[in-house]
């Protein structure tokens, strides 16, 4: 189909388009819920099959579900997305689904339902999927610790990969920071906090030294953050604590600062007489750089001119993404393909429905470019 009028064909369809984001949004797919994700995810499979006119392959691992579509002997171009949300079962009942003639809410509307309905009604408009792969992952939110094999046996070979990941503000997504995480168990002794306290090790105390370390190895000027996140510790008011837990999120553009953040924390000492610690964790997704993108961006910038589109820009961004393991295969990825709108993760996300029909046939004309 000419670029142009797929853009006109997918405008017509817009209507279709709110209508299956209404049903993906109505299933409730946390990532905490395998039952959840798996009943999207056939959802999603369904839509394909009406969409595409073949059924995807299932493929769950552990006990979370996973579809891929394979067009071709070969993958030259992959599709990537993912079903599972970060809101938990019960929301709907509180925050449905609403549309009108502009926008969309509900959760896991921008982030990212939306981007799998315009996945499935982009490359529907293709005359020849042939080299495509549809790939639709269900632990993403969560670290992808079922999925991150099949995401980079599934890229392995292929001359792209364009990720349906929410724009950011409508920019499409070039670099994103390397995320570790990192769980810090601080034990201590207890002792009865008004008889004999000095006969404690308090592991409260412990994990205040600790913090202030932790918060000292960010590196703003490098774009480096490494945050304390949840915190606890003792167990009763009474008591010198015995035991305490620190979880800390760190995010960095090259893998150097991840490395010297990783050894800094596994290098850390108990400032506290009497207590000690165990660091487990690492990094979790590398770092996702613009050389990974820029030749794609280019590209797209192109093909957005030649359908009339507005004018595309750019952004840099700490969230991390199953881009991130395509363009750390070494496979070039363009991200942030999908929806357009904002309030990722946040109450009242939603999605602007006129851009829907545009950024699909962007990602049409780009699959369309990449496989001539």
């Amino acid at each position: 189909m000419p670029e142009l009028a797929a853009v006109g064909e997918l405008s017509r369809r817009l209507d279709g388009m709110v209508e299956l984001l209404g049903e993906l949004v109505s299933i409730e797919s946390p990532s905490s819920s395998p039952e959840g994700v798996a009943a999207c995810a056939g959802r999603v499979a369904a839509a394909g099959h009406d969409l595409l006119g073949t059924r995807p392959e299932t493929v769950v691992t552990g006990d979370v579900t996973h579809l891929r579509w394979r067009f071709g002997a070969s993958t030259r171009v992959v599709l990537l997305g993912h079903a599972d949300t970060v809101w938990p079962i019960g929301t709907l009942a509180r925050w449905p689904f609403e549309s009108d003639a502009a926008r969309a809410t509900g959760p896991g509307c921008f982030d990212m339902k939306a981007g799998l309905v315009q996945l499935l009604f982009a490359a529907a408009t293709l005359d020849d999927l042939d080299g495509v792969t549809i790939l639709v992952t269900g632990d993403e939110e969560v670290g992808s610790r079922t999925s991150r094999e099949l995401i980079v046996s599934t890229v392995a070979g292929a001359a792209a990969c364009l990720v349906l990941e929410p724009s950011a503000a409508g920019a499409l997504k070039t670099a994103r920071k390397g995320v570790s995480m990192y769980d810090i168990d601080i034990e201590g002794r207890a002792a009865h906090a008004g008889l004999e306290p000095e006969l404690g090790a308090n592991a409260t105390v412990e994990l205040a030294e600790l913090v202030l370390a932790v918060n000292r190895l960010g590196r703003p000027e490098a774009g480096t953050t490494v945050t304390p996140t949840t915190a606890s510790a003792g167990t009763a008011i009474n008591t010198v604590p015995a035991a305490a837990r620190l979880h800390v999120d760190v995010r960095a553009f090259t893998e150097e600062e991840q490395h010297r953040v990783d050894k800094a924390l596994h290098s850390l000492k108990p400032a506290v007489d009497g207590t000690s610690m165990r660091v487990d964790g690492g990094p979790n997704r590398p770092p996702f750089p613009t050389s990974a993108s820029r030749a794609l961006f280019e590209r797209a910038a192109g093909l957005a001119a030649d359908l009339g589109l507005p004018p595309l820009s750019s952004a840099e961004v700490g969230g991390g993404s199953d881009g991130n393991f395509t363009a750390g295969a070494g496979v070039p990825t363009l991200d942030g393909l999908g929806a357009v709108g904002d309030n990722a993760h946040a109450e009242g996300e939603y999605v602007d429905l006129a851009s829907m029909p545009q950024r699909a046939a962007l990602v049409a004309a780009l699959v369309s470019d990449l496989l001539t």
